[in-house]
């Protein structure tokens, strides 16, 4: 009987374990936002998990693009239209607006 008990106690055991690890790997990374304003994206850095959407939002009051070459591009977006990526790989993602091109960012997905 014991052991029958101890057998069950290992089974609930692992298959809580199994419950943590799944969830864990399901869990969402947080999402952020970059702010573009008088021809700048703040912030001009930003570090994220793998998994993190990141919203750019225009606030100027020009089109602008977000582009991150062979990885993502926007449409022009018009003042207060927004652009969003989710980023399923780490690595460093350069980018820029094709509009204005000194207009550059860097999204480092950890």
């Amino acid at each position: 009987m014991l052991s029958v008990t101890f057998r069950c106690l290992g089974r609930i055991a692992i298959a809580a374990a199994i419950s943590l690890v799944l969830g864990t790997a399901n869990a969402r990374a947080e999402d952020t936002n970059v702010t573009i304003d008088n021809f700048t994206f703040q912030p001009a850095e930003l570090s994220v998990k793998v998994g993190t959407t990141v919203t750019w939002k225009n606030h100027d009051d020009i089109p602008h693009t977000v582009v991150s070459a062979g990885k993502f591009r926007s449409k022009p977006m018009d003042t207060e239209d927004s652009f969003s990526f989710t980023f399923t790989t780490a690595g460093d993602y350069k980018y820029f607006c094709s509009l204005h091109p000194h207009m550059t960012g860097m999204i480092k997905v950890e």
